[in-house]
């Protein structure tokens, strides 16, 4: 039988082959290099918000905690806006696997940019470089997943699950290693450590190029010769604007993650405008990217609050977490680490579970539902402990709510993946994925607006406000599934 490692013939044998956990050998080589792009993504993440806000005598920028949070909600929002730009270089010049390749190639320059650069240039560009890469790598190593299933091979929720479990180990990984180094050595270290992470992963991933299908180098849209000094000319005109706009003071630091959200939600409309207006999908096609919407809705509500632990939950384990393990005080990135662990323990169980049930488990609407139903939940649970003072919140209770944030992950994140792949039309296949990464863009960086009214002496509105929403934002899809999965046309 022909080998997944020799590419031309992937496609044929992908159904049969079961060599990496039941799925495809393929997965394998993603499953690697998206592991550690994600220990360097979160190991940076974990000490990112404290270097923006602690002061230059605890080996940071001294920034406003306010605009601190907004400029990582903008950050992470930016991360996903970028899989538009990761996604229409695939789809129209590269192919969906080398743009992956060249955009870890980009990610690792911005982690050494946050190593050796110092203060608010090095943020700059840091920030820019690892925006950019990461926004090609997500869209495309997921695209590239996708591509080692058949429509009808039942193990591709299975297979998003194991992929999300690499993901999850960097990302478990990553702020303990560079939460160390910062603690012990400084924040450079921490960020330099990130740059020696991505680097390993690029390494990997070059040696396992050819294992990936061919279809993942297709370029399925093709742009013609003739546009492309168009195309260069309106990039080129786009970044002057934006060059422009801070200039003059329009784009500041205080009003980032609003400017963000404004973009994404733009580029959402315009987006998914394009897809439904084309001529080249079928009937077919347009329905299911109309199905997609209200799945897309939820998705934002449920990202506002779970990329909040990169906002609220670090300056609330700053701040409010009692860290004291045994006389020593762990590091605030770790707590970046749990949501991992259970990811770990938590993501082979679900994913045998959607093995075992096969075409009775729930359908994607209603896992959606339930994701945003629980993930309110978690918020809700805060309330058990509000308003209380410095170090008064045990341990233990935000390992609780964690895992509750981790059943609504799973419940989603990796469900959404494969649905955007499944829904995507022919002609828009990496750039669906990209339309699920601009929920996520858009969720991001409401999760930094909103961090600016979060009130440690006044904590139980803000948990109240948002936990609700959630709830009610998960039970109004829950209410809606036969007329979504009407409009999915035979997909779950």
């Amino acid at each position: 039988m022909t080998t997944a490692d020799q590419s031309p013939d992937v496609e044929d044998t992908a159904d049969h082959d079961a060599r990496f956990f039941g799925q495809p050998w393929a997965l394998a080589h993603v499953f690697g290099v998206e592991m550690w792009e994600r220990f360097s993504f979160y190991g940076m993440q974990g000490i990112l918000l404290i270097y923006l806000y602690y002061s230059a005598a605890q080996g940071g920028l001294g920034i406003d905690e306010a605009v601190a949070t907004g400029i990582v909600g903008a950050y992470g929002g930016a991360v996903y806006l970028s899989t538009i730009l990761g996604a229409w270089i695939a789809d129209r010049l590269l192919g969906s696997e080398r743009v992956l390749f060249y955009s870890a190639v980009v990610i690792m320059f911005g982690h050494i940019a946050l190593a050796v650069l110092p203060g608010i240039p090095g943020v700059t560009v840091g920030l820019i470089l690892i925006a950019v890469g990461s926004g090609g790598l997500k869209a495309n190593a997921t695209s590239v997943v996708g591509a080692l299933y058949s429509e009808e091979d039942t193990r591709r929720d299975a297979g998003f699950s194991l992929f999300y479990l690499g993901i999850n180990l960097g990302a478990f990984f990553g702020p303990i290693f560079t939460g160390l180094l910062q603690t012990t050595m400084g924040f450079h270290w921490g960020f330099g450590l990130a740059a020696v992470g991505m680097g390993v992963g690029l390494i990997q991933y070059s040696i396992g190029r050819k294992g990936m299908p061919a279809s993942a180098r297709i370029v399925p849209n093709p742009l013609p010769k003739n546009k492309r000094v168009r195309m260069i000319t309106i990039g080129v005109a786009g970044l002057a604007v934006i060059i422009a706009l801070i200039l003059i003071g329009v784009i500041r630091a205080d009003n980032l993650s609003t400017v963000v959200i404004i973009v994404t939600l733009a580029a959402a409309i315009a987006y998914f405008a394009v897809i439904i207006a084309s001529r080249q999908i079928t009937s077919i096609e347009r329905s299911r990217v109309f199905g997609f919407i209200p799945l897309f809705i939820v998705s934002v509500g449920f990202w506002s609050l779970y990329q909040q632990q990169f906002t609220v939950l670090t300056i609330y384990s700053d701040k409010r977490l009692d860290r004291s393990l045994f006389g020593w005080e762990m590091p605030v990135s770790w707590v970046q680490s749990i949501n991992p662990i259970f990811i770990i323990i938590l993501s082979g169980v679900f994913a045998a579970l959607w093995t075992k049930l096969g075409k009775r488990q729930p359908s994607t609407p209603v896992k959606f539902g339930l994701a945003s139903i629980v993930m309110g939940i978690a918020f809700l649970l805060f309330l058990l402990w509000a308003n209380g003072g410095d170090n008064t919140t045990p341990l233990l209770a935000i390992v609780g709510i964690l895992f509750v944030f981790t059943v609504a992950e799973l419940l989603l994140s990796p469900i959404g993946l494969s649905v955007s792949t499944k829904l995507a039309p022919h002609m828009f296949k990496t750039q669906m994925v990209a339309l699920f990464f601009l929920s996520v863009a858009l969720g991001t960086a409401v999760a930094g607006w909103c961090a600016q009214f979060y009130d440690p002496t006044n904590e139980v509105p803000y948990f109240t406000v948002l936990g609700v929403i959630a709830v009610a934002l998960g039970g109004a899809l829950l209410l809606s599934v036969k007329p979504v999965l009407a409009l999915m046309k035979g997909v779950r």
